[in-house]
Formats: C-alpha cells, sequence, structure tokens
C-alpha cells in the first residue's frame, strides 16, 4: 500500500469516530507502513485537524461517562493508556460537572444496590463496593452512598 492510499484510508478511519494517536499509529502498523511513513502520515493527520488528542480526551470522557457510568479513576486509567497527556486528561475530566458526577452516582448506586436483593448483607456490601470501584469511582464517595443504602 502506498503513503498516500494509507493516508487516505486513515483519513476515513479518524474521521468515522474520534481516535488516539496510539490507535493512529497501531492502525498503520497493521497495514505494514514503514516508521518513516508512520510519523508523516500522523503528522499530515494532526496538521488537516483528523486527529487532535484534545477533542479525543473530551469526547472519550464524555461518553465513557455518560454511556457506561464510569468513574474519574477509571477514564483516567483509560486515557493514560491511550497515551493522552496528563494536560489533556484534566482539561477533559472538566467535562464532568459536579452535579451530573454525584447524580451518575446516586443512580448507579441505586441500580446496583437493588440487583444485589436477597443476598446476605455482608455479601451485598462486596459486591456494591467492588463493582463501583471497576468502575472508577473514588473510594469516599463509594462509602457514602453505601451508608445512604443501608
Amino acid at each position: 500500500m502506498s503513503i498516500i492510499e494509507a493516508q487516505k484510508k486513515l483519513e476515513h478511519y479518524c474521521a468515522y469516530q474520534e481516535r488516539s494517536h496510539k490507535e493512529v499509529v497501531k492502525k498503520l502498523k497493521e497495514i505494514n507502513i514503514i516508521p518513516i511513513a508512520i510519523d508523516q502520515i500522523v503528522s499530515d493527520l494532526i496538521q488537516n485537524n483528523y486527529l487532535n488528542e484534545n477533542r479525543f480526551a473530551k469526547c472519550f470522557t464524555r461518553g465513557k461517562f455518560r454511556i457506561k457510568s464510569w468513574g474519574k479513576k477509571r477514564i483516567v486509567f483509560e486515557l493514560k493508556h491511550h497515551q493522552v497527556s496528563d494536560y489533556n486528561i484534566k482539561n477533559a475530566l472538566q467535562e464532568i460537572s459536579e452535579t451530573d458526577y454525584i447524580e451518575t452516582l446516586i443512580t448507579l448506586s441505586k441500580k446496583i444496590w437493588k440487583s444485589s436483593k436477597g443476598n446476605i448483607l455482608s455479601k451485598r456490601k462486596t459486591k456494591f463496593i467492588s463493582a463501583l470501584k471497576y468502575r472508577g469511582w473514588e473510594a469516599d464517595l463509594i462509602y457514602d452512598q453505601l451508608n445512604k443504602m443501608q
């Protein structure tokens, strides 16, 4: 595949959905593009605004929070996995308002607590805590919600 063909393919890839730099480089390696060409293509994608780390971080944060009800810890972990800069991570987390954050936690807490009906109280608490920790919610917020659920 020529560099021009690869660039067109990656333009479509990035136009379809926001992508991280890591995803783009991985895709280019999968189609056997040489490292020098990878740098050139990534540079062109950034210059033509197909690839934007800040925009990716914000979209990722909004989506994972709204759709999957992830907490900030999980979002930060996943963004770091995508090799997003700390500045852009901090900037992206500002997309989540504190009121929405707490409301989502309350709704999710009620759902998890309700789904564990019938279990022994200690098992119910353990399931509740581990479910919220897995989704990246902060421990102090989890324990506050646990105290409200009982």
